[in-house]
Order: structure tokens, then C-alpha cells, then sequence
């Protein structure tokens, strides 16, 4: 940290545990958090705005929130860092994001499938180089990082090395990353193709050895549902049910000319979701990016299935998909929903900048959302839809390490965004504030499980 603590506020009341203070570091500052709802009968607080704040871990687990002369009376011999009024806000979640594409970011003027043919395909191509591999695991690992994102959903390529690369590098930096390899038998060029066996056997053995080493998961892959055989999707259902607990990741229903090929592609299907469903890809922990265009058929059966979505606004805007209405799929199904920075069609890895598009787009369908739902969405309404809500998503005792500085005032904002900041009322109008004009810029500190 190069910046001096700016003035304290003083505070309300949060939450509070109490353990040993051997090994323990109390960061003093601005806490925002969403809260947990354990129980219906016994529901608790929503959110936690504690002005004079204070959170406290120690061996990579959160011990105490709450009002930082409670903290500290509590862990006396703790080690303090003082981050003044800086907001302190959970480890950012980013449910869909595909590494291997941080070199193709802001390629132009495409729609989805040209887009893929003319940038993806390409790039991805360059993954059977290890070496290349490595390299852009290292970068963007590091962006994950500068960026607060503590927890993430990561494509990688149909190379079981691109898998490798990023779990390495994940795994020295204790990030909590889901991934897996990509499967594709179909409709893509040759040198990214694999089969239904091979899909499932690289799969397999890539979760064997990776899958819960550390804070990593292994995540089931199909692409989407045109580069994919009747067969290999069959494979990869009959993968999941052998693994009932791994989380399945693929795209769905993102842009009305992929729809239409899904409708030729299997005609049989009753609907775009129903392909993956009949191959047994529709459950718990089943994420899916995108899914602009469902029908109310299509909301209904992913939420009884207890799936998830995630939302990726700067993607959708940049290759004019359209705009997902988050507000309407909850209406209607109360889905679990998470905040997708989908790059490299979305344009920034920043949550601030990602929550900025998601919150034009709730604007754009009248049903704007509040600073407190935004910051759920990008924090624990990620952390549920990837269902890992038990250990992250919210600074609450109990819960992983992860934590995040923001500062509106740091030396590399913008002029505007710190007078903004100087003029803003409350704690809303500050993370609006930050969400609407911010970027990675405003993040001065990211601890990852404790570490940072």
C-alpha cells in the first residue's frame, strides 16, 4: 500500500465471532458485505454496512465482522492493518470467463457464431503450445488478482494442458478456480476437435488429479450444445452422473441465430435447454452463460433442477446478443444468478466495470437495480450459482480469506471518480460511485484465503 489511511468513520454494529489470536490479522476499514440467509424462521440481515468495521482471519478463514473496537478487544494480540476508510468488500466472483481469450479481447464487429470462426477458434488454437499456455495463465491469474476476483468459473481450450496451465498457476496463488477442459466433436476446426471417449477420459483424468487440490474444482465442459454430438453430450451426461457433485459449465441461449441452429441441429429437442437436459446436464451446480433468449418453459425447469445462470452484460452488449432480464427470471423461478465477465467477448475482467453494464441493462428493461443487489450479484449471488456459497461470497466468520480494498481516492482513479466520491451522501452512493465510474484502478488490496 502506498496510500496513508484516509480519516475513520464512526460505525454500527455487525457481526461478531471469537477464537484464539494466535496468527491473526484484523484489517480495519469500511465493511460491505452481503449476509447469509441460514434460516427462514431466523433471518438475519441482508447486508452489513459498518462504517468504523473490521474483519479478522487467521489461517486463511474469517474468525469475526463487526465493529472494529469489538474485533480488536477480542483478538488483543492480532497484527493490524489499518486501511482507514477504505471499503472492504468480499472477494469478487466472476461466474463465466474464458481464460484463454485475454489475447483476443475488443476483436471487432461480429456477431456470436462469425466471432468465434474469425477470433476464438484461432486463438484457442495456440493452447497446444504448453509453453503459450503457461504464459497466458500467468497473466491472467494475475489480472484475476489486480482485478478482486478471488473465485471464478474459467473455460479453458480442448487441450488438456490449457487445464494444467491454470490449475498450476492457480493452485501457487491459492485462487479458488473452476475449470475444465473444453470438449467439441463437431463443428469447429480440426485441430480443436476431440471425441465422446477422449472428451470423457481427458475429463476424468484431469479431475482425478486436479479436482479439489487446494481450493480448485474441476468443471464438466461442453462448449455449447452445436459443437457438440448427440453422443459426446450423452458421454459427458453419463461422466456427470458418475460425478454427482462437479459443477457443469457450458452456454446457453445467448444470441437468436445459435438458437436457430440448435433447432436444426437437434430437432427432436423441445427446446434449446432440453438438448442438455436430456443429456443429464441439467442439475445443482449446472451453470449456464448467457441465457438471454429462454422461453418461461425454460426458466421454470432450470430452476427446479436447481441450475444457475450467469449473467455476462458486457459481453451481451459488445456482440449485440441482447440484454438478459434478470428481474424476470427471478420473477418467475427465483434462480441462483451470478455475474459473468465472459471475456474475451466481454471487455474487462473488473467486476466495477461489468456491475456498470449490468446495471444499464436492468435500467434498459425498468427494473434498475439497487447498489445492495449489485454487489450480491458480483459477490454472493455468484458464490451461490456456483454453489461454493459456504465458503465464499460474503465476510462472514467461517467463510475463506477473501477480501477486497477498494478506494475511490486512490492515485490512479480518475479525477472525476474522486470527486464524485467527495461528494457522495452514504455508503450506496460511494460503491454506486465506484461501480459506475471505477475499475480496477480503485482495487488496493486483494487477499486471497488470508494471503495478501
Amino acid at each position: 500500500m502506498t496510500e496513508q489511511p484516509g480519516p475513520r468513520d464512526t460505525g454500527s454494529t455487525g457481526t461478531t465471532g471469537s477464537t484464539g489470536t494466535t496468527g491473526t490479522t484484523i484489517v480495519l476499514g469500511h465493511v460491505v458485505t452481503p449476509a447469509s440467509q441460514t434460516s427462514s424462521q431466523t433471518p438475519g440481515p441482508t447486508h452489513l454496512d459498518i462504517p468504523d468495521g473490521a474483519v479478522a482471519y487467521a489461517g486463511g478463514t474469517i474468525q469475526a465482522v463487526g465493529a472494529a473496537d469489538d474485533v480488536r478487544a477480542s483478538y488483543p494480540d492480532a497484527a493490524i492493518v489499518d486501511e482507514g476508510d477504505r471499503l472492504i468488500v468480499p472477494g469478487f466472483v466472476d461466474a463465466h470467463v474464458h481464460f484463454p481469450q485475454v489475447d483476443m479481447i475488443a476483436s471487432p464487429g461480429l456477431e456470436l457464431l462469425d466471432w468465434l470462426e474469425n477470433y476464438t477458434f484461432p486463438t484457442e488454437a495456440r493452447f497446444a503450445d504448453a509453453a503459450h499456455a503457461d504464459a497466458t495463465a500467468d497473466f491472467f491469474t494475475d489480472q484475476l488478482i489486480a482485478n478482486g476476483v478471488t473465485t471464478a468459473c474459467v473455460y479453458s481450450t480442448v487441450h488438456p494442458e490449457s487445464v494444467e496451465a491454470l490449475f498450476r498457476r492457480a493452485l501457487e496463488n491459492n485462487l479458488r478456480i473452476i475449470s475444465g477442459k473444453v470438449c467439441m466433436d463437431r463443428n469447429a476446426p480440426e485441430a480443436l476437435l476431440d471425441t465422446p471417449d477422449s472428451a470423457v477420459a481427458d475429463s476424468v483424468d484431469l479431475l482425478e488429479r486436479w479436482h479439489q487440490v487446494g481450493r480448485l474444482e474441476y468443471a464438466i465442459t461442453p462448449r455449447f450444445a452445436p459443437t457438440s454430438s448427440d453422443a459426446q453430450l450423452a458421454a459427458l451426461g453419463e461422466m456427470a452422473t458418475a460425478y454427482p457433485d462437479v459443477l457443469i459449465q457450458t452456454h446457453l441461449a445467448e444470441n437468436t441465430g445459435e438458437i436457430a441452429w440448435v433447432g436444426d441441429l437437434f430437432p427432436d429437442a423441445v427446446d434449446y435447454t432440453d438438448v442438455y437436459d436430456r443429456a443429464g446436464l441439467v442439475r445443482r451446480r449446472s451453470v449456464f452463460g448467457h441465457a438471454v433468449h429462454l422461453s418461461e418453459r425454460e426458466l421454470t425447469r432450470l430452476a427446479a433442477a436447481e441450475a444457475s445462470i450467469a449473467h455476462c452484460p458486457t459481453s451481451n452488449f459488445f456482440l449485440g446478443s441482447g440484454m438478459f432480464s434478470l428481474a424476470r427470471a427471478q420473477e418467475l423461478s427465483g434462480l441462483r444468478i451470478g455475474l459473468g465477465s465472459d471475456v474475451g467477448a466481454g471487455t474487462s475482467l473488473s467486476p466495477l466495470v461489468t456491475l456498470n453494464e449490468a446495471y444499464k441493462v436492468s435500467r434498459m428493461l425498468g427494473t434498475p437495480m439497487d447498489v445492495p443487489a449489485l454487489l450480491r450479484l458480483a459477490t454472493l449471488g455468484g458464490a451461490e450459482a456456483l454453489g461454493v456459497d459456504a465458503t465464499v461470497g460474503s465476510l462472514e466468520p467461517g467463510k475463506d480469506a477473501d477480501l477486497v480494498v477498494l478506494d475511490a481516492h486512490a492515485d490512479a482513479n480518475s479525477a472525476v471518480l474522486k470527486r464524485r466520491a467527495d461528494n457522495a451522501v452514504n455508503t450506496g452512493e460511494l460503491l454506486f460511485a465506484l461501480m459506475i465510474l471505477g475499475d480496477e484502478r480503485a482495487v488496493t488490496r486483494t487477499v486471497v484465503a488470508g494471503d495478501g
